[in-house]
């Protein structure tokens, strides 16, 4: 247990220096857009690149997928019951907030999460990959057709490959399954850049924070709460169900499972959100909501399973 608080303790430790770099206004009005564009297209390839290289190809299609898909899927449904059915919202309104209550943040907060709680970055790789291939091109479809625009079938199958991290994602991917031996000397300097992501992630959310304000009038306060509460507390129940019962995983695999879906809304869902300009404030406040709230969240599953 104290192993998580410690990983806990460093995350918010670094969070909390990118807030202060925010409010102090140290690197100007584009200095957070700036990192977090470098975190995206530069840093955070190398880091999933070198990752799954290292990783064992028994883990990445590991019942860890299948349960992190089937939680997934059981938030985005109880989400989309209430809202689309009895509250009537619209498919733009009601896909944004299917993945606010679903959709993790398995990249900007779930690799540190997986390397300082659970000890190894490649426990958020399934979940990276499960999205950014799989439920981002569905919704992003469903937006489209919502919006009133044109979801051509070559859109879709090409939207993750036009997607860095999902490149880098694929090209350890294939390493990995591969066997390929890469000489230290030559993988040395991506897992150089690579460790920059990290800390980079963790200060440019910090940054982001600064400023904002939850629960504004004419942010949708039903949807954010629903979405929020489904987050933090069904998608974790779930993923405890469906993996110790449905599947018998027990121990630091089950522990591995449930912190992964207790892992905050991901901040893809506002940029989706505002590609759109559609549901902006209900994600923006839900990722917000759930970044705040995982925190007790992680430190109960942890007490309860670690």
């Amino acid at each position: 247990m104290s192993g998580v608080l410690t990983g806990f303790g460093v995350i918010g430790a670094i969070i909390a220096i990118g807030y202060i770099v925010g409010r102090l206004d140290l690197l100007g009005r584009h200095g957070q857009p700036v990192i977090a564009r470098t975190v995206f297209f530069v840093l955070s390839p190398f880091l999933l690149f070198t990752v799954l290289a290292d990783a064992e190809v028994e883990r990445l299609f590991s019942p860890l997928l299948v349960v992190s898909l089937l939680a997934a899927v059981a938030a985005f449904a109880v989400f989309l019951v209430v809202a689309a059915v009895f509250w009537r919202r619209k498919l733009p309104e009601a896909t944004i907030g299917a993945l606010s209550s679903g959709y993790v943040n398995a990249n900007n907060i779930g690799i540190p999460v997986s390397v300082y709680v659970l000890g190894d970055a490649a426990y958020s790789a399934p979940v990276v990959l499960l999205q950014l291939l799989f439920f981002a091109p569905i919704a992003l479809t469903l937006l489209d057709i919502g919006t009133g625009g044109k979801a051509s079938v070559g859109r879709i199958l090409s939207q993750p490959f036009r997607n860095p991290i999902i490149i880098g994602s694929l090209l350890g991917l294939l390493v990995s399954v591969t066997g390929l031996e890469i000489p230290d000397p030559v993988l040395e300097p991506f897992r150089l850049i690579g460790a920059a992501a990290l800390p980079m992630m963790l200060i440019s959310y910090g940054m982001s924070l600064y400023g904002t304000k939850i629960l504004e009038p004419g942010g949708s306060r039903r949807d954010i709460m629903l979405a929020t509460t489904i987050k933090l507390a069904v998608m974790p129940v779930a993923a405890w169900l469906i993996g110790q019962y449905g599947f018998g995983i027990t121990g630091q695999e089950l522990f591995a499972i449930v912190v992964l879906a207790g892992l905050p809304t991901a901040q893809n869902v506002f940029n989706y959100a505002q590609r759109y300009d559609r549901g902006v404030l209900l994600a923006r406040d839900t990722i917000l909501l759930t970044t705040v709230g995982s925190v007790g969240v992680l430190l109960v599953v942890s007490f309860l399973l670690h």
